[in-house]
């Protein structure tokens, strides 16, 4: 009889679990964004694993972030969508990814096409380094994976593409020609070709690293991380660098509301203008357990929450973040 029991309560609280995963599903945009950073989609999106980049759609529909294995062995692209009663679906693989290491996918202003960064081979089965690939919407499927080719791709990394609205490509490399130890660079479009790709200028780009930059897609701002500057709170953070009228970029600020001693970064803007996404791998670890020592309860409980420093996405309003800026 205990045993039924037992298996009654069981039963029970799997139930309850399922049906407050599923409301959290739902609940999803529900809510406005918030005035200061919160996880985005917690147990769903951000969970104990490392979760990072964000890309939520034109149309509001679709969700694409990548999900990494730990010390960055394997990540693969998830995608969830809404489907016709309203509902999201649960995260799964996107159809385009899960063979090579895949990730930081990026919508293109139409939403018809993503960008994303992928070892994946030219040919064969032996991985390369990572470039840049695009997937074509072909009505509720995606086509095969095309790598963009040169002179965007080279033989060294090129990482988290970010397209403006007249097809302007924004993206990290670590090229000998750049201005610090890793640069954002831009390819224009011209016509039917991307130009050979430049480091932006010193309003951007430093002695140091800057990586994973968004820009908008009119190419007002752009915001990116940086990791060595003398206002770096930790091991990289997030900043905003806005377009003068003469076409150069003002001197980048720092984004103090939203970033930690830790690393954040994998910055995007929903095109309603309305959410701010970005990657953090700020935690609730403990480094002293004093007076009384840790025990294997609250150790396992620690390591297996999802404020275990693998990695989640937050979201903000963007007026809250921007005016932030502003007002100092």
């Amino acid at each position: 009889m205990q045993i039924k029991k037992s298996f009654r309560l069981a039963l029970l609280l799997i139930s309850l679990s399922i049906v407050r995963i599923c409301r959290a599903q739902d609940d999803l945009f529900n809510k406005n964004p918030p005035r200061l950073p919160e996880l985005f989609g917690e147990s769903i999106i951000s969970t104990n694993l490392y979760e990072r980049d964000m890309a939520l759609s034109p149309d509001g529909n679709e969700i694409f972030y990548t999900l990494q294995s730990p010390q960055g062995i394997f990540s693969t692209i998830m995608y969830m969508r809404k489907t016709n009663s309203g509902h999201w679906s649960s995260p799964e693989v996107a159809p385009f990814s899960g063979h090579y290491s895949d990730m930081e996918a990026a919508f293109r202003p139409d939403g018809k096409a993503i960008y994303f960064v992928s070892n994946r081979p030219l040919a064969g089965d032996s991985v390369k380094d990572f470039d840049i690939w695009i997937v074509e919407k072909n009505g509720e499927s995606w086509s095969k994976p095309v790598n963009i080719g040169a002179p965007v791709n080279t033989r060294e990394n090129e990482f988290y593409p970010s397209v403006s609205a007249n097809g302007n490509l924004y993206f990290t490399a670590n090229y000998p020609r750049g201005k610090g130890k890793e640069d954002i660079y831009l390819a224009r479009w011209e016509r039917d070709h991307w130009a050979e790709p430049l480091s932006l200028d010193t309003g951007v780009n430093s002695a140091f690293y800057e990586f994973n930059a968004f820009v908008s897609p009119a190419e007002d701002y752009i915001i990116f991380s940086s990791y060595g500057r003398k206002d770096d709170r930790g091991r990289g953070d997030l900043y905003i660098s806005f377009r003068s009228a003469n076409g150069t970029w003002k001197p980048a600020r720092n984004l103090t509301l939203i970033n930690s001693e830790k690393l954040d970064y994998c910055p995007f803007v929903s095109f309603d203008k309305k959410i701010f996404f970005f990657t953090s791998e700020k935690n609730s670890l403990k480094s002293v357990y004093a007076p009384s020592p840790a025990d294997m309860k609250t150790l396992k409980e620690s390591y297996n929450g999802i404020m275990n420093g693998q990695g989640n996405i937050y979201w903000i309003s963007l007026v809250s973040l921007l005016a932030s800026v502003t007002n100092h």
